[in-house]
């Protein structure tokens, strides 16, 4: 994958900055971004695209206009009204337990999800199992000491969690939606590294920074600066042959 634009990362950060009063502009520019990412190691007209944890149905819509057949799961209700209808042929499941049989999906996807399970290790055997030989399984995770590592209480997760939520309490008047140990884990680059690349059923095709405009995949190598500066891993995993 080449290194993105300036122009490319700088459009994603406004958009994130303005999640809040325009979650469609945001989420919709971040769905085109990564079916773009897809389609440059897979062609997605025709494609089996399992979307797992994908919320409000962003990602599944874009990958079907691109023509692929693509299936969301997701295991909140409340995400999947966030836009005021339930997307067609949602489901709600677990990713722990996906009900689909093994090697189904020409591709796993996975945005956001991974910081926000319990047990990282046992959700990406699952995203493995219902990948084909040769399938590619895309994740992306926003990583603990990340600057936006605390979601809607970073940067001040740094001074502790504790810490952060009593801040935002304080601010906003009201609780922040997620809770360490709860529904936001804290995930690191090296662990989740050394862990993708132990597996004998997967290659590590790419592992580098899904927003950084220039040396993507080079601050992915260096142990330490990763944590802080990768900001958000992205991993692109190929299925290997049985």
């Amino acid at each position: 994958m080449r290194d993105p634009s300036i122009r490319r990362s700088v459009a994603l950060f406004r958009a994130f900055m303005r999640e809040q009063e325009d979650p469609e502009h945001c989420y919709g520019l971040l769905a085109r971004d990564a079916a773009a990412q897809v389609e440059r190691y897979v062609p997605l007209a025709g494609a089996t695209v399992v979307d797992v944890g994908g919320g409000s149905g962003h990602f599944t819509e874009e990958f079907r206009r691109r023509g692929a057949q693509s299936f969301l799961f997701e295991p909140d209700p409340r995400e999947l009204r966030a836009r005021g209808r339930v997307p067609e042929g949602a489901v709600v499941a677990d990713g722990y337990l996906l009900p689909l049989a093994d090697g189904a999906a020409d591709v796993c996807f996975t945005s956001n999800v991974l910081e926000h399970v319990a047990d990282p290790r046992t959700f990406l055997s699952e995203l493995v199992r219902v990948t084909r030989p040769g399938g590619l399984i895309y994740v992306s995770f926003t990583n603990w000491y990340s600057p936006w590592g605390g979601h809607e209480m970073a940067p001040w997760h740094y001074l502790g969690h504790e810490r952060a939520r009593a801040r935002y309490r304080r601010r906003t008047g009201h609780e922040a939606k997620h809770a360490l140990g709860e529904n936001l884990f804290a995930v690191h680059i090296g662990p989740t590294l050394r862990q993708v690349r132990a597996r004998e059923d997967v290659s590590v095709v790419a592992a580098r920074s899904r927003y950084w405009p220039f040396l993507a995949s080079a601050v992915t190598r260096v142990p330490g600066l990763r944590e802080f500066a990768t900001w958000n891993l992205l991993l692109i995993l190929r299925r290997c042959p049985t």
